[in-house]
């Protein structure tokens, strides 16, 4: 078969595949909260992307553990690069009819079928939620943690819960400040719980807490106001004349436990899931000399953020070189709080033919359910790269056969006399030496450029960042006052300002700025202080000295203090 043909016959197989292809497109089945109570309302949202119509969705299989409410669809189109796609969404409102682990079973759309979800619902709540000061029960509010006790650095869920039993307008909860811990705003959730037979409409506002301190964490009273709304006597009443109702929550109490002992020298990682796992361009055994194959590999964990997991070193070796990517870290939301992720990608290139060993990755990380030491584990693998594809790869021509080149004239004219072409040596000489007379002028040129921007009194310096000078300002104050709570916040609020990166947000971040192996051992201090039983001294003159060279040799190596910093040195 001539290429042409054979060109034709793959289109038309690939033509045929696509329905089959589509007809295996996925649907996505999300709820808003993986445990209610008896007579709450829940959410559970559809999503197709590939075109799948989910308006008129056969809904007959929830009806055995649960009641249809209100069904709701919508549809948007974005275009992006020139790249069009389309998502249809269909919200279910539904509540369940019976206590117990429930099953949302899959649902089916032509060829593609949902994922199957699990959810619990307990008994009805009991009691009054509020007394509104006159009798009548018409409002309440309260405050809930997920658990009494919390690892340091660990994650705690803060649920403030309104209950509306009237309408009410200009809403507003105080914000939460607490001291020693970094707090996180989760998504709100609105639906409607039923108690004692009454209807109640429920707003939850929710909350991630990581303590940065062991002992115990105090959650202040939060403070709810609302005010009633009145009814309106005209369209030109704009109300508001209601009474303003406030309410006050009970205060919490946290207990922050310490890092184990039995924990090894390793990045703190107290989290309810941590997972890692890799992928290739191209599979290892299908690598040859010469060619690059990128391999990517991705921790997951549950309750920690993704500024909080360690990077994956690619360290090269003899034969394999590694070329690293800048890493992707971020942070998505489920009913548990905050899972972070982190991609770690670096291009692999043997050098040569050969067999290879690349040594497993274990992380270690502590199980917060169970209170174990536990391993995330990406398993060795050995792999035999191939010689170098020879049509990809091929060597430059002799000389001999530069100087002269032989020309086959047509068929048509091959009784002929050959054609020869010889090259005239002098011609290819003077193009040499006017090349590199080019070449010699271009590098003149750069250096007196340069020379002469670097003796330039007058040249601009650099503008930066105006909030680094008080950031360090505040870091060398808490460093004085030996506060190690203090000093960690201040040493990666000036980092951040340092570098000009916002996700900045940890100690390990910090110092990577910087790769200086005396300030590591100081932010090793640090992190034992911050670790250490409360009333443990620390001494930050050390730091300090540390912090004050490095800034000095920046500012005096005539790049100014400002200026994007590589967070992770590429490896050579």
């Amino acid at each position: 078969m001539k290429p042409i043909g054979k060109i034709l016959a793959l289109l038309w197989v690939l033509a045929l595949a696509l329905p089959s292809i589509n007809s295996q497109a996925a649907l996505t089945a999300s709820v808003d909260r993986n445990r209610v109570s008896l007579g709450d309302t829940l959410r559970l949202t559809i999503t197709a992307t590939d075109g799948e119509n989910v308006a008129n969705l056969d809904l007959a299989p929830l009806a055995v553990d649960f009641e249809i409410l209100q069904r709701s669809s919508s549809s948007n189109t974005r275009i992006v690069n020139g790249n069009r796609s389309d998502t249809r969404q269909l919200m279910v409102e539904m509540t369940p009819r019976r206590e117990g682990t429930l099953q949302i079973p899959p649902l089916r759309v032509g060829q593609a079928t949902t994922n199957a979800l699990q959810l619990v619902a307990d008994p009805p709540p009991r009691g009054s939620p509020g007394n509104d000061g006159t009798g009548t029960q018409n409002m309440g509010f309260e405050a809930e943690l997920d658990q009494d006790s919390v690892y340091v650095q660990g994650q705690a869920i803060l649920t403030l819960r309104v209950y509306q039993g009237i309408n009410l307008e200009d809403l507003s909860i105080t914000e939460l400040k607490l001291d020693n811990a970094f707090v996180q705003p989760l998504e709100q959730n609105s639906f409607q719980r039923t108690i004692d037979g009454r209807r109640w409409m429920v707003h939850e506002v929710r909350y991630a807490i990581f303590p940065e301190q062991s002992g115990t964490l105090e959650i202040p009273a939060q403070v709810f106001s609302g005010r009633e709304a009145s009814p309106r006597r005209s369209l030109f009443d704009l109300g508001g004349g209601g009474r303003m109702l406030r309410r006050s929550s009970e205060p919490l109490s946290l207990s922050v436990l310490p890092r184990p002992d039995s924990y090894p020298d390793a990045t703190w990682l107290p989290a309810r899931n941590l997972s890692i796992e890799e992928t290739w361009s191209t599979p290892p055994e299908q690598l040859r000399a010469g060619e690059s194959a990128t391999r990517t590999i991705r921790i997951r964990a549950q309750g920690l953020q993704g500024a909080q997991l360690p990077p994956v070193l690619f360290p090269p070796s003899d034969g394999l070189k590694y070329y690293p990517d800048q890493p992707v870290i971020s942070d998505t939301e489920n009913e548990l709080g905050l899972a972070g992720s982190r991609v770690d990608s670096a291009a692999l290139v043997p050098t040569r033919a050969g067999s290879w060993h690349i040594p497993e990755i274990r992380i270690p990380w502590w199980d917060t359910s169970s209170g174990e030491l536990r391993y995330a584990v990406l398993p060795a693998r050995d792999i035999t790269v191939a010689a170098g594809d020879p049509l990809t790869h091929m060597t430059p021509p002799a000389p001999e056969s530069i100087a002269t080149v032989a020309a086959e004239p047509p068929d048509a004219l091959s009784q002929g006399t050959p054609i020869l072409v010889q090259q005239n040596p002098w011609q290819w000489q003077l193009l040499s030496a006017a090349m590199g007379i080019g070449w010699l002028a271009t590098l003149l040129y750069l250096f007196y450029s340069r020379r002469r921007q670097t003796t330039n009194p007058a040249a601009p310096a650099a503008t930066g960042n105006p909030a680094e000078k008080p950031a360090f300002q505040a870091l060398q104050k808490a460093c004085a006052a030996n506060n190690p709570t203090t000093a960690r916040k201040a040493l990666v609020d000036w980092a951040a300002a340092l570098s000009g990166d916002k996700t900045l947000v940890s100690l390990s971040q910090a110092a990577a700025l910087f790769n200086d192996p005396g300030l590591n051992t100081q932010v090793q201090s640090l992190n034992a202080a911050l670790y250490a039983d409360a009333g443990t001294s620390w001494d930050g003159a050390a730091l300090a000295g540390a912090l004050k060279q490095l800034r000095a040799q920046r500012q005096s190596a005539g790049n100014g203090l400002h200026g994007r910093l590589e967070l992770y040195p590429r490896a050579a």
